[in-house]
């Protein structure tokens, strides 16, 4: 199947529900199920490269974090914080009907795994971090701060484009073609007619607020969480990354379910999944994890 299919899910929050959108690829039967998870300014049609290539295996659910892309914006800013994403896919996971899912996290996307991984009787089979672990660089958070939520807007798609490029640079090299599908679902019309970046800027309220020693403090629970994950995990880096050290990526291989650790050269943070070294680095990781149905007995 070429193109997902778009669904919603109704998630509790401080001030009632909110619905959540999900991009859904292959076979909504298959019991084999991938959900693939964003970062922090992103959406769910990140992953379609990757989902294309998955999909012909697995059922490809790739969620809009609430606030981002097509999912419902909260009224209360300070709900935008990963324990309450955590339970937003539970929610998910339970509307999708099945005991188990691998998961593939970008960035926040990966937090929200980790966290859900670390739970006691959680539905995660393998998990893939991309370009996250406990220790997040702060010199990384401000660097993002500086242009989270900001107030852009563009007179057509090709300068759009151009900046998210200008603010991406770390993703890796991209051709024009793949950077413009890439930028495409991260943008929205304006009631004016102009472009604008399709999340909620007030995401950026309780990122902001994060403080050198709030962020020291969540190390510890992230380590934490980490440590109590029981299931294979595989660990990208870009090898460029100014969120992820070098440092923190050996101590998760070390650690915890002992990540096994895949860098990529010129690339920082961070890797897109969508050149074709990346994209088979995660097919053949999640591969491992397939259940394959047994062969139909012989008649003696």
């Amino acid at each position: 199947m070429h193109e997902p299919r778009l669904h919603h899910v109704s998630c509790l929050d401080s001030q009632g529900l909110h619905r959540m959108a999900y991009w859904e690829w292959g076979d909504s039967d298959n019991p084999q199920v991938v959900v693939c998870v964003h970062g922090l300014s992103r959406q769910g049609r990140d992953f379609d490269t990757l989902a294309r290539a998955l999909a012909p295996q697995w059922r490809v659910i790739c969620p809009d974090v609430v606030g981002r892309g097509q999912s419902d914006w909260l009224p209360d800013p300070m709900g935008y914080q990963v324990p309450a994403y955590v339970a937003d896919m539970v929610t998910l996971i339970a509307r999708l009907n099945v005991p188990k899912v691998a998961w593939v996290g970008t960035s926040m996307g990966g937090l929200i795994g980790l966290g859900l991984a670390g739970l006691r009787n959680s539905p995660v089979s393998r998990l893939v971090l991309n370009d996250v672990g406990p220790v997040i660089e702060y010199a990384s958070l401000q660097r993002i701060g500086t242009y989270l939520g900001a107030p852009v807007r563009f007179a057509d798609e090709v300068k759009a484009a151009a900046f998210l490029r200008s603010i991406s640079a770390s993703f890796g090299p991209h051709s024009d073609e793949q950077w413009l599908a890439l930028s495409r679902p991260q943008l929205k019309r304006a009631p004016e007619g102009d472009l604008i970046p399709h999340y909620d800027p007030a995401i950026a309220l309780p990122f902001r607020a994060v403080t050198p020693e709030l962020a020291l403090a969540g190390q510890a629970l992230l380590w934490n969480s980490y440590d109590r994950v029981q299931v294979p995990t595989l660990l990208l880096r870009g090898a460029e990354s100014d969120l992820l050290s070098r440092e923190t990526a050996v101590a998760m291989t070390r650690r915890g379910p002992h990540a096994r650790l895949v860098e990529f050269d010129g690339v920082g943070h961070a890797p897109t999944l969508v050149a074709p070294d990346q994209v088979e680095c995660v097919r053949g990781f999640l591969a491992e994890g397939l259940v394959t149905a047994p062969e139909a007995a012989v008649p003696a």
